[in-house]
């Protein structure tokens, strides 16, 4: 052991602070995100004495480990003065933070290392418990206190920039969406004069299957019409085929990043909705997952591509705002066959407007892709960061 690692348990000591006069405090609880999250617990009749108060720069760990897989739940709060959390966490405190950052003893915490030092150290029969005593004996390099901070600045230097990326690609998702709901729900799309077309008389008709009107030239076609279907290539791999292949390229199920393995199937933008499982959002919309470059999938997502006039990018935005409850079949498991999907009516512009469609969106799926991409390199970077707080020297 180098000699610049402690044992935790000179530099920490447990919060043991109680709600007894009852105040008004938020309730907060842990995820596996290492974050603090607001509780969802029906407290209705609950004696909330016995909950503990949680201070700015305090940590709270939940010391069974067996409910959470790999992760230990574990964070700092930075979320406010004060605030009330579960009986079942334990909370506690640095002593001094000129010896020890609180910040940086996060960082140690976020390593996966970590995770599976606890997980190794955890012991009980019916469940397995990360005791105290454990986290005290847990062994840490510890810098000097200005060699911390310089971790920890750049640390969060990284961590920003990617909450900023973030927020721009939450920005740039409601702009399409807006462009979207002003083009194909209040026909307002630019006519030849580049004015708003309904607003500026723009000529409608009766459409029987809608009950409504629509503008002329617009029609009703099935999904199949202006969508590729990609099924036919994919293969599915166990997760014991994948476990010893270099993890290079992503392989994705019915609703997220599954894994990465060292072989591709397909290259170049596509849209992946869920085919079983995970199909369906809270707002009747597919599972859809927007992907490009090299990568693979598994047998529970559908493959597609835009075709007669639609990119991937108008499919997409299309696909999002389209309902498909009536399409889910399956009992237990829902699910979206390929004929079913095909079916679906879609409300299809004239070609010209499809095309100033599609020009309009491209800059933003292409800064949309740009910020992605930069966060999961500014992601690889924070990872790196953390490996290297092993080696840091005082």
């Amino acid at each position: 052991m180098k000699s610049n690692y402690k044992p935790l348990g000179k530099y920490i000591q447990p919060v043991v602070g109680r709600n007894s006069d009852l105040g008004n405090l938020p309730l907060v609880g842990l995820s596996i995100q290492k974050k603090f999250i607001p509780s969802i617990a029906n407290t209705v009749g609950t004696d909330m004495s016995t909950y503990r108060i949680i201070e700015k720069r305090q940590f709270a760990y939940g010391p069974v480990t067996s409910r959470n897989g790999d992760k230990i739940t574990i964070a700092l709060f930075n979320d406010f003065d004060k605030a009330l959390i579960s009986q079942a966490y334990v909370p506690f405190e640095v002593k001094d933070a000129n010896e020890l950052d609180p910040e940086y003893l996060m960082m140690w915490f976020r390593r996966p290392e970590f995770d599976r030092y606890a997980r190794f150290k955890s012991h009980g029969s019916a469940r397995e418990i990360f005791d105290w005593e454990e986290m005290c004996n847990v062994r840490i390099p510890i810098p000097s206190i200005e060699k911390q901070r310089e971790i920890v600045k750049e640390y969060n230097t990284i961590q920003d920039r990617i909450k900023l990326n973030e927020q721009m690609i939450q920005k740039l998702e409601e702009t399409a969406q807006a462009i979207y709901k002003e083009w194909f729900v209040d026909f307002e799309f630019p006519d030849e004069n580049g004015k708003p077309y309904m607003s500026n008389g723009g000529e409608m008709v009766w459409n029987e299957d809608l009950g409504k009107e629509i503008p002329k030239g617009w029609e009703i076609v099935e999904l199949k019409e202006i969508m590729q279907n990609f099924d036919s290539k994919r293969k599915p791999l166990g997760s014991s085929e994948r476990i010893n292949r270099d993890r290079i390229y992503p392989y994705y199920g019915a609703a997220s990043l599954m894994d990465y393995i060292d072989d591709y199937i397909f290259d170049g933008t596509h849209i992946l909705l869920g085919e079983d499982g995970t199909v369906v959002t809270e707002r009747g919309t597919p599972v859809l997952q927007y992907v490009w470059g090299k990568f693979w999938v598994n047998n529970h997502a559908h493959v597609l591509k835009g075709k007669n006039g639609f990119d991937e990018n108008s499919l997409f935005i299309l696909l999002s705002n389209t309902n498909i409850t009536d399409i889910i079949t399956g009992g237990v498991q829902a699910k979206i066959n390929q004929a079913n999907l095909n079916s679906i009516p879609i409300l299809k512009p004239n070609s010209l407007v499809l095309e100033k469609y599609n020009r309009v969106l491209k800059p933003i799926f292409k800064l949309f892709k740009n910020k992605i991409t930069e966060n999961q390199m500014l992601t690889e970077l924070k990872e790196l960061l953390l490996s290297k707080l092993a080696t840091v020297e005082s």
